[in-house]
């Protein structure tokens, strides 16, 4: 019997021994086996780190810093600035970039902070809406929310340009608001137009490369609180927007300082990147989702100007701008709206202290559209990548309670207004002259790109117009203003008096000096460039003509040394 057994065995098919083995594990085992393989495909589809940080002690990474060599601002600011130059451990229970962004989104546990509201109003008819906060009013609560600030409050003043279709109301910028409030300083947040509760008044939208209302709002703010010194932070679209603008105007904006978090920086390479992959793909639903809410919020005119139909079949950020965004700023193409409103365009012009900060994991701007090497190149900003914190998150303790950007952001600021570049901001400040008339470009609502690619805009504007005081010389400021507080419901007019003669101000020795230094620096940069390519030159003509300048010294010394004899005596040794 046993032999027969045995000969059925040996003559079954090892599969079917297999199989028959196979059988014999218990079902629960099977079910254990699926889990597992889950939890690893999870672990690596939502790019948890949580063994790793397990392993390391939970002790964080270290920041990385990219600055100039040369630099003053690294130096001087961020070398004072502790967070900086520490760890980021992110919370436990968040070790995801996903998990981070989710909570931020969904859970975020902001602060509970009121607003006083401001409405600014812009020459195409537009209406922005300012919230402001106050240290007064984070002290005190809701119940005194009336207190103002005095037009002769020294106190600084930082500005937040909030990303994509976000506003005031963000949980990332209800924290950062209550962060540099509680510190001391006052925080006014610019909304996008159409968003934070206000209608769209004409028809002009923002953008991603839109600068004209932050250049606006900023310029407002400089004449209402003169002896302020103003700062502005911005996040994701925000912060694209505001290293633009920071670009553009280089040396003559009324900025000391500012700070860029979770930038795009290059638009084509982040919209590449947002369809790569399927989580990815699912953060560019999402985003497309939140575009068609903020179109629908404004169908009446926005169905007016651009293609409603598109905009409702949209399922990704891209074709959102083909039928909406690139229809209103009247780009030809997609492509060419990313990289005409992409940042990393302006880096190098950027002329006051810039703090960036960016997640190597951030599931929304990618790593690849870091520009390092620019960064790098300008004495002026310092770049700080944390290897996780998704986007805008960055929670950290147990509890989840506060963000570590907001902490960086806000122990930059703090190191950077006792620094001398804040005093050399305010002198900048005082000193300026009045602005000449503004070129036409980008000062209408839309741009229109002609068949050669030269950059035009549609229909002009009246141009703000600011005129400080000078030290005796009584003259008025040239403006209405149309912006309207709902506070005080107080606007100031003043009128315009020629001055008889002597209508050209002296520039001081200090602007001078202002003028002077950029251009030196200029022309020993050329200097040592020139000294490079004179030796460089110097060495190609070597090599290039030495065959022939070898063949004619050869020449020479055969027919110089040809009735050269040596000395018998030295033959003979």
């Amino acid at each position: 019997m046993d032999d027969s057994v045995i000969s059925m065995e040996a003559s079954a098919s090892p599969y079917e021994l297999l199989f028959r083995a196979l059988t014999l594990i218990p079902l629960s085992h099977y079910l254990l086996l699926s889990l597992l393989i889950f939890l690893v495909f999870l672990y690596n589809f939502m790019e948890i780190h949580f063994l790793r940080d397990f392993v390391t002690g939970f002790s964080g990474d270290a920041v990385h810093l990219t600055f100039n060599a040369s630099s003053k601002l690294y130096q001087s600011v961020s070398a004072a600035c502790h967070v900086l130059h520490g760890r980021y451990q992110s919370t436990p229970w968040l070790s995801s970039p996903h998990l981070q962004t989710a909570f931020l989104s969904f859970f975020g546990r902001a602060p509970d902070i009121t607003y006083r509201r401001q409405l600014f109003n812009t020459p195409d008819g537009g209406t922005i809406a300012l919230d402001w906060l106050t240290n007064y009013d984070v002290i005190v609560g809701s119940i005194h929310v009336n207190e103002s600030i005095l037009k002769c409050d020294k106190n600084p003043i930082v500005v937040v340009i909030p990303g994509l279709t976000s506003d005031s109301s963000a949980t990332y910028i209800k924290h950062l608001a209550f962060k540099i409030a509680s510190q001391g300083w006052n925080v006014v947040v610019s909304n996008h137009r159409g968003l934070g509760g206000i209608s769209i008044t004409s028809d002009c939208f923002y953008n991603a490369g839109w600068t004209e209302d932050i250049r606006r709002v900023i310029n407002h703010i400089h004449c209402q609180y003169p002896e302020a010194p103003l700062y502005a932070v911005g996040t994701s679209i925000g912060a694209n927007i505001l290293v633009k603008y920071l670009g553009e105007d280089g040396v003559n904006t009324h900025v000391v300082g500012a700070a860029a978090v979770c930038c795009p920086w290059d638009l084509l390479i982040c919209d590449r990147f947002i369809n790569r992959k399927l989580v990815q793909k699912f953060y560019d639903r999402v985003l497309t989702v939140g575009l068609q809410g903020y179109a629908q919020l404004h169908q009446s005119i926005m169905a007016r100007l651009a293609d409603w139909e598109g905009i409702k079949k949209s399922c990704s950020i891209r074709d959102f701008d083909d039928h909406a965004t690139r229809v209103l700023a009247k780009f030809e193409t997609v492509d060419a709206y990313y990289r005409h409103s992409s940042s990393v365009n302006f880096v190098r012009n950027v002329s006051v202290p810039l703090l960036c900060i960016s997640a190597l994991d951030d599931p929304v701007c990618t790593r690849e559209a870091i520009p390092f090497d620019e960064c790098r190149a300008n004495e002026n900003i310092v770049l700080a990548t944390t290897q996780h914190g998704g986007h805008l998150g960055f929670y950290e303790g147990i509890t989840a309670t506060s963000l570590w950007w907001v902490r960086a952001v806000c122990g930059f600021f703090d190191a950077l207004n006792t620094s001398a570049f804040a005093d050399r901001g305010k002198k900048v400040q005082e000193s300026s002259l009045p602005s000449p008339a503004e070129s036409l470009i980008d000062q209408g609502p839309y741009i229109d790109v002609a068949e050669d690619g030269m950059v035009a805009a549609i229909g002009t504007m009246a141009l703000d117009k600011v005129v400080e005081d000078k030290p005796n010389k009584p003259v008025a400021q040239i403006k209405q203003d149309k912006d309207t507080n709902l506070e005080t419901e107080q606007s100031d007019h003043t009128t315009q008096e020629t001055l008889p003669g002597n209508d050209l101000v002296q520039p001081s020795k200090q602007d001078v000096d202002d003028l002077i230094v950029p251009i030196r620096r200029c022309m020993d940069q050329l200097s040592r460039s020139s000294r490079i390519s004179i030796w460089l030159l110097a060495c190609i003509a070597i090599t290039t003509t030495w065959p022939l300048v070898g063949s004619a010294l050869t020449l020479f010394f055969k027919k110089k040394f040809k009735s050269f004899s040596p000395p018998m005596a030295l033959l003979r040794r």
